[in-house]
Order: C-alpha cells, then sequence, then structure tokens
C-alpha cells in the first residue's frame, strides 16, 4: 500500500482513521505506565523460579471460589476489597519478592502499585495470570 493510498482511505474513512489513531495512542501510553510503574510482569516459568530459588510469596486475589477449583501451590487467597498492602503478616514479606496473580492479569497490576506504595521494593504479576500459568501446562492445587 502506498503513501498516497493510506491517505486516501484516511480520507473516505475519518471515523475508521481516528479510532486507530486513538488506539495507538492508548496503547503507547499504557506501555510507557507499565514500563515507569516499577512493577515486573513475568511469565510462568519465571514464577516458578522465583518461587523454588528466592521462597517467593504468592498472592492469589481471585475469589475463594475460583481459588479452589485450581491454584499455584503455596500461593495465598487474598480478596481484592480486603487487600491491604499496611496488613502486619504482608509487613514480614517486604524483603521477598512477591508475585500477584489474578484471572488474566489486570486486578494484579492495580494491587501491585499499591504495594509498591507501601515500601515492596520486588513485586511483580503474573502476566496473564492463571490462565497463562494453565496454558504453559503447569500444575494447579484444588481446595484450600
Amino acid at each position: 500500500m502506498t503513501f498516497a493510498e493510506l491517505t486516501a482511505f484516511a480520507g473516505r474513512h475519518p471515523l475508521l482513521s481516528l479510532a486507530l489513531a486513538g488506539l495507538t495512542i492508548a496503547l503507547i501510553v499504557n506501555e510507557i505506565a507499565s514500563l515507569f510503574s516499577g512493577v515486573r510482569r513475568i511469565g510462568p516459568a519465571q514464577l516458578t523460579g522465583l518461587i523454588n530459588r528466592d521462597n517467593a510469596l504468592v498472592v492469589d486475589l481471585r475469589s475463594p471460589g475460583e481459588f479452589e477449583k485450581g491454584h499455584i501451590a503455596g500461593s495465598k487467597n487474598v480478596q481484592p476489597s480486603q487487600f491491604d498492602p499496611e496488613n502486619k503478616q504482608l509487613a514480614a514479606a517486604k524483603a521477598l519478592p512477591v508475585v500477584l496473580v489474578c484471572r488474566v492479569g489486570q486486578t494484579a497490576g492495580g494491587a501491585a502499585k499499591r504495594l509498591r506504595k507501601a515500601g515492596f521494593a520486588n513485586v511483580s504479576v503474573l502476566d496473564g495470570g492463571i490462565q497463562a500459568w494453565q496454558g504453559a501446562d503447569l500444575p494447579l492445587v484444588k481446595g484450600r
């Protein structure tokens, strides 16, 4: 496609062109914000390494029902509404790597920012959430 064809298309379809430009800008802003948030996004293989090597604390933010159907071994279930970075139980984990897990990775991002503000230095989010963990064919534990 030539530049002339592209500009002709934009002239014929101004709303589509504006929507594309808006989505592109939103994606760029989101990626830049992620880079400067201080929260790392890690994959299932990296999480496995953190658990085995550094005794990472894994916090699962899904509902109790979802947690009981299957969760990462050793993870702690905390509801987003009850998630308090100032909690005495979490204070002991400030020196540990903390990895937050939710269904697809969105809820965990907001909780991770709260932990960073509370002074946690090593905070990560499982990119893709529990679905990414399952997609990597890694095991889940059922029950509490």
